[in-house]
């Protein structure tokens, strides 16, 4: 039998040495420019750009006192500033689609309790105890067959 060799020495290049690359997150309220959510509400579907401003909100093109007429609406869009006492705070920009008024309000108000969330996570607690960073899934029931509308059966008559 044939005596082993001790085992020989490998040299492994040198590594070079490491070098540390300082990154740093710039997550500043400031230095977010814009901020995007999509809210849905019945079959009206909005999409929501934040920004840093005045108050001003403008829906498809038009100021929201004109786009929404009716008060109650344009309290449903305002609520999620009410919350944060933010009101005047943010501009806002959105494009609305599909529905009645009442849906796109609705969508809209998702869309900018979801913009928020994004733009500072302190927001999200009390958003989502106001309950305005939950879709609410309620949607018109289908019509069925041998039914009038839904649920409305024709008029029976005995004779």
């Amino acid at each position: 039998m044939a005596k082993a060799k001790p085992a020989e020495k490998i040299e492994t290049p040198a590594k070079a040495p490491k070098v540390e690359k300082k990154v740093e997150k710039t997550e500043h309220k400031a230095d977010i420019l814009r901020t995007y959510g999509t809210g849905r509400r019945k079959d009206a579907v909005a999409r929501v750009w934040l920004t840093r401003g005045s108050g001003k909100i403008v829906v498809n093109g038009e100021d929201l006192a004109k786009y929404f007429a009716r008060p109650v609406l344009r309290m449903i869009i305002n609520q999620p500033f009410a919350v944060l006492n933010r009101i005047g705070n943010f501009d806002v920009n959105c494009t609305v689609v599909g529905g009645g008024l009442s849906g796109q309000a609705g969508a809209v108000r998702l869309g900018i309790s979801r913009a928020l969330n994004l733009y500072d996570a302190e927001y999200h607690k009390p958003l989502r105890q106001g309950g305005f960073l939950t879709r609410d899934s309620r949607v018109v029931e289908r019509k069925k067959y041998g039914h009038a509308k839904a649920r409305r059966s024709f008029q029976f008559s005995k004779r």
